[in-house]
């Protein structure tokens, strides 16, 4: 179904790795790109469940935007194993206009297909995505 703010509808591969980053923990990220000549959000590139955050935050690309799911696991001073499943709003302030648009008209219909998202960041450049971040949002 496409989406009626911007016309870009979700292909299925985005739900059903989503489902398997979720339940079976197969992967630690997952990177969407809108295809914009398809009208569609893919599936870019999975992390695997190795994956560091420093990798992940590397391989989203400087001038383009992008949605991305993290994974991110952490202990609390309960001393208790939990994670947190983030949805990162990717959009640098050097990503064409048009581009920009595009994912932020998207963006809350493309969230709502990826049942069990916890935490969002919106993100311009890479500090307001770091480690510190996410530490701070997943507590």
């Amino acid at each position: 179904m496409a989406n009626a703010a911007s016309g870009i509808a979700v292909h299925d591969d985005c739900k059903l790795k989503f489902l398997e980053l979720k339940a079976k923990r197969t992967y630690r990220s997952i990177i969407f790109k809108i295809e914009e000549i398809q009208k569609q959000v893919t599936v870019e590139k999975v992390g695997d469940p190795a994956e560091s955050y420093e990798d992940f935050a590397a391989s989203l690309p400087a001038n383009e935007c992008r949605y991305a799911v993290y994974d991110y696991d952490f202990v609390t001073q309960e001393n208790c194993q939990k994670s947190r499943i983030f949805f990162i709003a990717w959009s640098p302030d050097t990503a064409k206009v048009r581009s920009k648009m595009i994912y932020a008209s998207s963006k809350e219909r493309f969230k709502r297909e990826l049942d069990g998202i916890q935490v969002e960041l919106q993100a311009t450049d890479p500090t307001e995505m770091d480690m510190d971040v996410i530490k701070s949002r997943a507590a």
